[in-house]
């Protein structure tokens, strides 16, 4: 019960992170929408908009500031909440950025337009207001909706569970109940084919067992009497009993949720490149107001309206509106882009880093490799038999079974023969007669049993890579051996190449013995491979990679990587993989193709590059703006005016939007990915 309870309570947990951010996307659509209706009356009120069209005694009415006032005071203290609110926060945390910014702008142009209305010499600001709230909540409505996909990795592995167990009870019954009434020392009956439903220990039957999404060992491992299972993992061809043995925060499970739990809690966050942006000119719009009005009040002897109007000016226009849109723009473009290229992006800020990876780990198991077996190797022990007939054999007779590698043996021929006196041979292999001959197909232990020599070197060379090997016997003489394996991807060499010509280490983990990871290794060129990792040990590797002071990017399908994905710098997740890698993933790749990590990193790099094109374009005319609103060139009959103040923070933002529209993946990049 208390393994339940805790899955349930953690998946909670991200569940209402989820809701908060759904919540927020929700609140900024609503805001955005009601404020752009409010933002019409006050665009044909503004006494500007009026005179640059003609239009000043059409819409121009007794009383049409304080109408005018209405409408901004809704804009400002509705639409403009979320950014009062904001930098309260970011001052809390000593952390000024965009809230921040918009804040001053907002706050300063309501004031002073409110003051001018009420009494005080000057011009209203209020349009400026209005659409730069409109603005401003467009993009962080667009930016809530692209950060939407939080984890929901914790949920996720509680789905790994069966919903319920076959408990057997004292009388000799069978009773299905739920996993939470399961307690340590029960005893629980597993069917063929049935996910395991608790950590326990074999106390009757034989079985096939599949850990490869809990552990990344690609082979079935063959369980019996005494030894460990894990819950989770799905049972094979045989039945089995079981005696519970780890429940609530003992389980296997429970201790991966903890690590994902863990991993994705430390890791790091960094600062938006459009929040530093906005922290720069928030300290420009406060100093710079507060200059000017000194220094026409103080210095020039300027009368305090003209002084107000200047420093108010400045402080408007230092928050232009392209920034708001600036990065959120550019973030779309890229997602969509991402996505119709098969790379879905889950995490911004981590997709962001990923132009500075400096090493990618591979998960081996349904990474590099398929994630299931197959024939590699073929070897003839008899003349008087070709390879051909020693495949339909073997086929013949494997595909009477249901064990994983005779699935993979009998997939080497299209068309099998009939097979008579079909028989499994416990912990073996499989015989039968094929053609009035006795077949069988058997381990290296069933060749031991019977004393049956082998002394091909070829067959020591297949081991030592990490191979499966086993025999085929025609009646009861050696005629050839087949090798099974992993089978590795083929675009996973042209992967490893790619990324080492961008000076990207390349590495695996996996749970696998020592020589299947050297022969993956020397099939696609690794720098450097972990072997015999234990699941709970695979985020400890990417901290220790991490520890040489390098940005580790991690790719994986299954359970056993789930925190180790967390724990990386860039998780990516191979879309065919568990739902939990999926979910604990910053980046899946929709086409479980390894060579899609190749695009991938090249898109990070040219958003990234992107982005500073864009907040160059949106705070560049500042350098224009700003000392021309503070009156650099008032000797000469120079002053920005607010329509040409207007003016600027339009280009910009039409430049902007067009910019981030121009966004492509890299050409040899896109080749990859559509190999």
């Amino acid at each position: 019960m208390e393994q339940n309870s805790d899955k349930h309570e953690m998946a909670g947990e991200h569940s209402a992170h989820q809701d908060h951010h759904a919540h927020m996307a929700a609140d900024f659509q609503k805001r955005f929408w009601i404020a752009l209706a409010l933002t019409v009356p006050i665009l044909i009120l503004s006494p500007l908009l009026q005179k640059l069209v003609g239009l000043r005694d059409t819409f121009s009415f007794s009383g049409d500031l304080y109408v005018l006032f209405g409408f901004s005071s809704a804009v400002f203290w509705y639409g403009g909440w979320p950014f009062l609110k904001g930098m309260i926060e970011e001052l809390k945390s000593k952390q000024p950025g965009m809230m921040t910014l918009v804040a001053v702008a907002i706050t300063t142009a309501y004031a002073y337009s409110s003051a001018v209305v009420f009494g005080l010499t000057g011009k209203v600001f209020f349009w400026e207001l209005a659409t730069l709230v409109d603005v401003m909540l467009l993009g962080h409505w667009i930016e809530m909706r692209s950060v939407m996909g939080a984890s929901k990795a914790l949920e996720e592995l509680a789905k790994l569970m069966p919903s319920n167990a076959h408990k057997l009870m004292p009388d000799g019954s069978v009773k299905d109940v739920p996993l939470n009434e399961l307690e340590v020392n029960d005893t629980v009956l597993i069917k063929p084919g049935e996910k395991i439903p608790a950590d326990g220990l074999i106390k009757k039957g034989e079985s096939a067992v599949n850990e490869a999404m809990l552990t990344g060992e690609s082979m079935p491992v063959t369980k019996k009497v005494d030894d460990k299972v894990i819950g989770g993992a799905i049972n094979g061809e045989g039945s089995l009993t079981i005696e519970v043995k780890g429940t609530g925060k003992d389980s296997f499970l429970s201790q991966v949720i903890d690590l994902v739990k863990q991993a994705q809690e430390s890791k790091s966050k960094t600062q938006d490149l459009a929040n530093t942006a906005a922290m720069w000119l928030t300290i420009i719009a406060l100093s710079g107001g507060a200059i000017t009005f000194f220094i026409w009040l103080g210095l020039m002897g300027k009368d305090l309206s003209f002084a107000i109007e200047r420093a108010v000016t400045v402080m408007v226009i230092t928050c232009p509106h392209a920034l708001g849109l600036a990065v959120p723009l550019v973030i779309a473009v890229s997602t969509a882009l991402a996505a119709s290229n098969g790379l879905l992006i889950r995490n911004r800020p981590a997709f962001e880093r990923a132009r500075n990876v400096q090493a990618i780990i591979f998960d081996k198991t349904g990474t590099l490799t398929e994630g299931h077996f197959g024939v590699t190797d073929t070897l003839l022990l008899s003349q008087d038999i070709d390879e051909d007939t020693l495949h339909c054999y073997a086929a013949s007779v494997e595909a009477n079974s249901e064990h994983p590698i005779a699935k993979a043996i009998a997939t080497t021929v299209e068309n099998t023969l009939p097979v008579e006196d079909f028989k499994s041979i416990t912990g073996k292999g499989a015989q039968g007669r094929v053609e009035g001959k006795e077949i069988k197909v058997v381990s290296p232990g069933f060749l031991q049993e019977q004393t049956i020599a082998v002394d091909d070197k070829r067959v020591e060379t297949l081991k030592a890579q990490g191979k499966t090997v086993v025999f085929v016997l025609v009646d009861g003489e050696l005629k050839g051996a087949i090798a099974l394996a992993d089978i590795i991807r083929p675009e996973s060499k042209q992967t490893i190449t790619a990324l080492k010509a961008m000076n990207i280490k390349c590495m695996m983990l996996t749970g696998d013995n020592q020589q299947v990871a050297q022969w993956v290794s020397d099939q696609v060129g690794l720098d450097e491979y972990f072997a015999e990792v234990l699941p709970q040990d695979k985020a400890a590797k990417v901290k220790e990679v991490q520890s040489r002071g390098i940005l580790v990017g991690m790719t994986g399908d299954g359970v056993n990587d789930a925190p180790a994905l967390a724990q990386a710098d860039l998780g990516i997740a191979i879309g065919a993989g568990s739902d939990v890698a999926v979910e604990t993933a910053d980046i899946v790749l929709v086409r479980s193709n390894p060579s899609d990590v190749v695009a991938l990193l090249e898109l990070s790099k040219a958003t990234y590059h992107k982005m500073i094109q864009n907040l160059v374009w949106a705070t560049g005319y500042n350098a224009f703006a700003i000392p021309l609103a503070a009156g650099a060139l008032y000797a000469w009959g120079v002053v920005l005016s607010p329509a040409l103040g207007a003016a600027l923070m339009a280009a910009s933002t039409v430049i902007v939007a067009i910019n981030a529209r121009l966004l492509t993946i890299p050409r040899s990049s896109n080749a990859t990915a559509g190999k």
